[in-house]
């Protein structure tokens, strides 16, 4: 097993990949008594159209990474979550644009945990008849967030940007794409994605390293796997325009909700973590709680503490979003767009970059202490070719022209899309 030391965080990376093509990754946290782990598959919603390993493209229903999560938790037996509660842990699972990720959080009984976690994984349970059921909850769901003013502006700015890139797809699918899923499609894209050659496990916290390794090869020497091999995820051609500069919709809501961003070409190669960090430290110089504007926008009555802003990144897409409740979408999409193509012109204040860049490092040391984030943050950098315990370091390597030029490049108004929710009143 390898160690990776990283002195200036005081931290002590330890890696292994196994036989069988598993990256098992372990972090010790000498005096932390919670644990933490997660099992991830680079497999998301955005994996609709896919050429497996020595196979035929197959493309799949909308929303079928996310059904896929949903099964895994059921078993013959019964349900997975009694079985993490009976051993003391809180069992969850998420599934994203582009990762799936199963994990649990303890302060005893790791190893049995850690054993149920790798067993419900790797075990399918799929029949005609729970899947069936599935459905219904799931059309629930789908159901419920459609009336949910965040999420409803949050996916019309994905929309408003995207018209061939299945990001601007629901994660959880339509209605009609989970109907028409079935229990063979599942095993399909489980047999593809959920091979150890495409997922990773990391644990953190109050464990020894050797022997969460030693246990973790013990459990994978006893199964058994088809050979593995290279996945090619298929995606249409994304135009470079946004698809619409601006979307509403109206429902049930006291104030709008406006979310505009930026869409643009996504990075590739060793360079993507380092356009990623400099975009955000850009925006929180700029739009951040300490920021001017935050603060004349504030006094304006235009915006509450709820405003904030984002970039989101991943295979084929790259994005910002800037927004929150408003008095008037209008004013505000035209104030900061009109404030960040000033700075662009002018440059962000050196002063102003140097203090946001503190307090960029100073958060990333605060998450240090959080089990759950570091698990969280360790798998998304990694599959974005970075390294989440090198940030610090490219955060101090990141300059003041770099930053700015990557805020000119990225805040041009020719890409930008406007979301906005408004009262049905209105």
């Amino acid at each position: 097993m390898a160690s990776t030391p990283y002195p200036k965080l005081q931290e002590t990376l330890w890696h292994e990949k196994l036989d069988n093509g598993l990256e098992v990754f372990v972090l010790p946290k000498p005096g932390f008594t919670k644990t933490y782990a997660t099992f991830t598959t680079k497999y998301g919603s955005v994996d609709n159209h896919f050429v497996p390993p020595d196979g035929e493209p197959i493309r799949v229903p909308d929303g079928i990474a996310h059904f896929l999560e949903h099964k895994m938790f059921e078993e013959p037996d019964g349900d997975i979550f009694s079985k993490f509660a009976s051993l003391g842990a809180s069992a969850n699972a998420y599934t994203s644009f582009d990762r799936t990720v199963y994990l649990f959080s303890a302060t005893g009984e790791v190893a049995q945990n850690l054993d149920t976690l790798l067993h419900f994984v790797q075990n399918p349970y799929f029949t005609d008849e729970n899947v069936e059921k599935e459905k219904g909850i799931i059309v629930q769901e789908i159901d419920m967030y459609r009336d949910n003013p965040d999420w409803r502006v949050y996916f019309g700015l994905i929309e408003a940007m995207y018209s061939k890139h299945p990001v601007h797809i629901d994660i959880a699918g339509t209605a009609d794409s989970v109907r028409s899923i079935t229990k063979e499609m599942l095993y399909d894209c489980y047999h593809t994605f959920y091979h150890p050659t495409n997922m990773t496990l990391f644990v953190v916290g109050g464990v020894d390293p050797q022997a969460t390794l030693e246990q973790v090869k013990r459990d994978q020497a006893a199964k058994s796997f088809a050979k593995g091999g290279e996945i090619k995820r298929l995606f249409e051609a994304e135009p470079a325009a946004v698809k619409e500069p601006n979307k509403e919709l109206k429902l049930p809501v006291s104030l709008p909700k406006c979310l505009f961003g930026y869409k643009e070409q996504p990075p590739e190669g060793g360079d993507a973590v380092r356009r990623e960090l400099a975009t955000k430290l850009a925006l929180e110089a700029l739009l951040g709680s300490s920021s001017a504007l935050y603060q004349q926008l504030y006094d304006d009555n235009l915006i509450s503490d709820g405003f904030g802003h984002e970039y989101n990144t991943g295979p084929g897409y790259a994005f910002s979003m800037i927004g929150g409740e408003t008095r008037d979408p209008d004013e505000l999409v035209a104030r900061v767009s009109d404030a960040l193509r000033a700075a662009a012109d002018n440059g962000i204040p050196a002063e102003t970059f140097e203090r946001t860049r503190r307090k960029k490092i100073g958060a990333y040391l605060r998450m240090m202490n959080s089990p759950e984030s570091i698990a969280s943050e360790f798998t998304r950098y990694r599959h974005r070719g970075g390294d989440l315990f090198t940030v610090v370091e490219t955060y101090e390597s990141l300059t003041l022209e770099e930053t700015n030029a990557r805020l000119k490049e990225h805040a041009n108004p020719s890409f930008r899309s406007v979301s906005v929710v408004r009262s049905a009143d209105s």
